[in-house]
């Protein structure tokens, strides 16, 4: 059990444990050969690490894209997909072989999180339904633990499923995830939720309630926030400020480990990559990853005295002392190598940011945000055009601008369009359609909604501090995310978000307060509220959910579930279409 989920009142590893027991009892005993769908390698790492399937007598591993499992030396032959029907295709491909080459084998497919009648049909045109005999499992794992107050669904492409294609299965995923969570914690015992998404993930929730029948004890989670990922789209395209918000934009984290260049940590390694695992286990990234990244160094330099200081401690000691230090020793050492990782990747991050490129990107963005220049077309990123620039950087400023003045005027949009498709090819045509209808770049209307909201809700924090803040805003310098501001009214302010119910009214979707969901008793005084994210929410916005959940008296835990942690580049790169 990982050290780093247990810790909360909500005991997280308890998923684990749920998810690592269903996926055992569909094993039969014996050698076993696993096929993996490499989109699930990573998400089930977090329930499901290496040694664990080697446990289970899974002597071979191959992924679906390799050509072939010949070489394979036990008769049962496991698939692991999602429900995905081109996946399908690859799985069918496989069976053919086997079967053209004489191999006899016993062929089982476990999809995750559940089969799908579409993917069932696939199997049978391709003539290989008959192969598995009954074989076919669910693993209903919907939701993944990431660490002691962060679950994630690992669905990426949520938003623009959603948005975009209009498709609704993460609507019922995310339902049946919180289902999950009910059967392993207790009943939820209210909810509230803003957006037309959290509208339809309570409804399926209480269906399904309705259908299972409440469970009989205590509540274990008081209250369920649901927040749809449209009502703020600035937060995602925001550059994030904190430690692990800037390991995430820049080098990318994905299921809590993030690659970095081997040679820039020494040990004589090859050029090569190092994988570092971040979560809430390390004492110094728990301490780290939701600093403003100013405020790092000084932390470092502190704990590098700390632990120099340790070890000269050793000298003139009493043997009882010396028997003493040498047993912290193993301790000491860990704390050493985790200083030196963290000083290294500080080194990296801090090269980016202090780049001229660095700086004068974020300038713009932090003018867009305080309403400065917003109504025409910038000079900055008109040069950034010009130059050919990163297009994910180009379109994360435009639609900053596009937010923060609740639309562009018509005829700089079409310039801003123009000017891309002129630069970077008429198959951005497509991306910059699904922009506008995630409302990413749109229009202006006579409205301007985000002028109001940045002041009732005092987004934007001038005088804030980095290194000791005393605001959420400290998480982009300035900007305070508009989703946690809103958990912030809901949960700390005075007649909650019935106070503000003119300012929910400006933004899209329904909003649902405080209904109950069963009527049970709570276990004791201190709340635990899960914050669930629809479409995404990103590292910043659990850093400022985390400082609220510290900063005040109100004995509240915060939990965040999301569909998936995000980030600006990742989240427009969903949302990319080029034409092959």
């Amino acid at each position: 059990m990982n050290s780093n989920l247990s810790g909360g009142r909500l005991n997280i590893a308890a998923l684990q444990d749920f998810a690592r027991r269903e996926l055992i009892s569909m094993l039969e005993d014996g050698p076993k050969t696993l096929v993996w769908d490499e989109g699930l390698i990573g998400p089930v790492s977090l329930v499901a690490p290496y040694n664990l399937l080697k446990e289970q007598e899974f002597n071979q591993m191959f992924s679906l894209s390799e050509g072939s499992i010949s070489s394979s030396t036990s008769r049962t032959v496991i698939f692991l997909t999602r429900p995905l029907p081109k996946l399908m295709d690859s799985i069918a491909e496989h069976v053919h072989n086997e079967e053209r080459k004489g191999q006899r084998r016993d062929f089982h497919i476990i999809f995750v999180p559940r089969k799908t009648w579409l993917c069932e049909t696939r199997l049978k045109n391709r003539g290989v339904y008959g192969n598995f005999k009954g074989n076919i499992h669910e693993w209903a794992c919907d939701i993944y633990p990431v660490d002691s107050d962060v679950m994630s669904m690992e669905q990426p492409a949520a938003f623009k499923e959603l948005i975009i294609e209009e498709d609704p299965t993460c609507i019922y995923s995310v339902a049946q995830g919180l289902s999950t969570l009910q059967e392993l914690f207790g009943p939820i015992a209210k909810v509230s939720g803003q957006g037309k998404a959290a509208k339809q993930v309570l409804d399926l929730l209480r269906r399904i309630k309705a259908e299972k029948g409440a469970p009989e004890k205590s509540s274990g989670i008081d209250h369920l926030i649901v927040l749809d990922r449209g009502i703020d789209l600035l937060s995602p395209v925001a550059t994030q400020l904190t430690y692990e918000g800037l390991i995430d934009e820049l080098f990318g984290i994905n299921q809590t480990k993030v690659i970095m260049p081997a040679e820039k940590f020494g040990q004589g390694e090859e050029q090569g990559k190092k994988t570092i695992i971040l979560n809430s286990g390390e004492e110094l990234f728990a301490e780290l990853r939701d600093k403003n990244f100013s405020a790092v160094g000084n932390a470092l330099s502190r704990k590098a005295r700390i632990i120099a200081a340790e070890f000269d401690s050793r000298h003139g000691q009493t043997v009882q002392q010396m028997k003493q230090f040498v047993a912290r020793l193993p301790q000491m050492t860990l704390a050493k190598q985790s200083l030196a990782t963290h000083t290294t990747i500080a080194e990296l991050i801090k090269e980016i940011t202090d780049s001229f490129p660095f700086m004068d990107s974020l300038l713009v963005e932090q003018e867009f945000m305080n309403g400065i220049d917003t109504d025409k077309a910038h000079p900055f990123i008109e040069d950034q055009i010009a130059q050919k620039e990163d297009l994910l950087k180009v379109l994360r400023l435009i639609c900053i601008q596009s937010i923060t003045n609740s639309g562009l005027k018509p005829k700089v949009l079409d310039y801003y369009k123009r000017e891309i498709v002129h630069v970077y090819g008429f198959e951005h045509l497509l991306t910059l359609t699904n922009l506008e209808k995630a409302g990413l770049l749109r229009s202006q209307q006579s409205a301007r909604p985000f002028t109001v909201l940045r002041k009732t809700l005092r987004l934007v924090v001038q005088d804030g501090s980095e290194s000791n803040p005393t605001d959420m805003s400290y998480v982009h310098s300035v900007y305070a995310p508009l989703t946690a501001r809103l958990v912030q009214h809901l949960v700390y302010k005075p007649g909650g978000w019935k106070a503000i119910q003119d300012v929910l009214s400006s933004l899209p979707g329904p909003t649902i307060l405080e209904e109950p969901l069963c009527e049970v008793q709570p276990l004791d005084s201190s709340k635990v509220i899960v914050v669930f994210f629809v479409g995404g929410c990103t590292m910043a916005e659990i850093s400022a959910l985390r400082f609220l959940a510290q900063q005040e008296e109100a004995p509240v835990e915060l939990i965040v579930a999301t569909t998936a942690i995000i980030n600006g580049n990742n989240f427009l790169r969903n949302l990319m279409e080029v034409v092959k």
